[in-house]
């Protein structure tokens, strides 16, 4: 990934020194359902990834394909359970019996060796079962002298022994289309030989923050200037959410340098998501640069995350969202975490509804999305509606959904909560 500095002032922009900076209109507000069924629309071509191949060591967190079947027997043959003395059931059923030993079985390559009656084959874990053994005599039940062991305990046919296939046969199902890979999955692909499994491709993404007062983390800041933290915390959001973050550039606003930075981001992606530059003030440079080209503006009823837009260009899908680190955020989980994890095959993150642990209120007309922390006593509140209150969003986790209508609502009301 790359970053790149903000490059020039909103004053001097030459890319911008041209445009008519008159009084801007304004469609009425969508509702969050509306907007979210254009957005669903726009990124339908995300859906229904083809496979691609990993090695089964890289993929971690990826989801399958495709059933997995086993292309062997688990274990592969008949081998020791325990270190110990290979026999026939019949030599030892009567104990102690003192037996000769006529071999010595490691774990690892082997030549078939027989056991005759009235011997033992020495046999480590893992160690191949000589044919015509049918037990084994763990090395704690023996007293070795020599060349002769001595069996104190008897054992019946089967004992301490892992037959072929006892665990899994050729074509078992092992693991089922849409399993997002966890370890427990990929130690059995490795164990059963597979260095390759096919994966659903994830969804490129490109991410442009906006904005000639963002620098990077670490940076001297200058008067008026800000870190840029949109960029990593959306390209966080994305990785989280099954998408293959493919860059992660910053413009100023300079509409030329948007431009670029935009064109460089669809020939690598499959959907680009900015920050900033969507409102309605003078130096707007995303609305500038995507609007002429058939990018829809508007407000959302929602706070916060109010100004959104979408543009399609050159064939790639183009998300807009606010600037402010809360809105950004907030528009992310309301707009497009759904559709990407349904792109990678993960699994919804579903709302769930918890009483109000206090009474709140609300703004009329606007669906807030306020940031709350479950406890026992149900959802509270752990800051105000302000979309710049980022401290909130890393100690809450979930968004509680008050409806456009509501002004207040009392303790104990049960409202919809929403996974951070």
């Amino acid at each position: 990934m790359t970053n790149r500095s903000a490059g020039s002032n909103r004053a001097d922009s030459p890319g911008l020194a041209t445009k008519d900076q008159g009084p801007r209109t304004r469609r009425a507000a969508a509702s969050v359902e509306e907007h979210l069924e254009l957005v669903t629309r726009l990124l339908e071509p995300l859906q229904n990834r083809p496979a691609e191949s990993v090695s089964v060591a890289e993929s971690l967190g990826r989801v399958a394909h495709s059933d997995v079947l086993s292309p062997v027997d688990l274990p592969l043959f008949r081998n020791s359970q325990m270190d110990g003395y290979a026999v026939l059931a019949t030599d030892v059923s009567t104990v102690p019996v003192t037996l000769k030993v006529s071999a010595t079985v490691p774990a690892g390559p082997y030549e078939e060796i027989r056991l005759d009656v009235g011997s033992a084959v020495k046999i480590m874990t893992g160690a191949p079962i000589p044919q015509n053994a049918d037990a084994v005599v763990p090395v704690e039940n023996t007293t070795a002298d020599g060349g002769y062991v001595t069996v104190d305990v008897s054992r019946a046919a089967g004992d301490y022994i892992r037959e072929q296939g006892s665990d899994i046969t050729a074509g078992t199902l092992l693991i089922r289309a849409g399993q997002m890979l966890e370890p427990r999955h990929i130690a059995v692909l490795a164990a059963v030989g597979l260095s390759q499994v096919d994966v659903r491709r994830r969804p490129k993404v490109a991410v442009i923050t906006t904005g000639a007062e963002l620098v990077d983390a670490g940076s001297q800041l200058r008067p008026g200037q800000i870190y840029d933290s949109n960029g990593v915390t959306l390209a966080a959001h994305l990785t989280a959410n099954g998408a293959d973050v493919v860059a992660v550039n910053r413009s100023s606003d300079d509409a030329d340098e948007f431009r670029r930075i935009l064109r460089e981001s669809t020939a690598v992606a499959e959907l680009v998501i900015t920050s900033g530059g969507v409102s309605m003030g003078d130096f707007e440079v995303v609305k500038d640069v995507l609007e002429p080209l058939g990018g829809q503006f508007g407000s959302v009823r929602m706070q916060p995350g109010g100004p959104q837009g979408t543009a399609t260009i050159d064939g790639v899908p183009v998300l807009d969202f606010p600037g402010n680190p809360v809105s950004t955020v907030v528009s992310f989980l309301m707009f497009a975490r759904a559709a990407l994890r349904q792109a990678a095959g993960l699994p919804p993150i579903s709302a769930r509804s918890a009483p109000l642990a206090h009474s709140i209120t609300s703004v009329a007309g606007k669906r807030q999305l306020l940031r709350g922390r479950l406890g026992s006593a149900g959802v509270e509140l752990i800051a105000g509606p302000g979309s710049h209150l980022v401290a909130a969003m890393a100690w809450a986790d979930v968004l509680v959904d008050v409806p456009e209508e509501a002004t207040s609502l009392d303790a104990g009301t049960d409202v919809r909560v929403i996974p951070l």
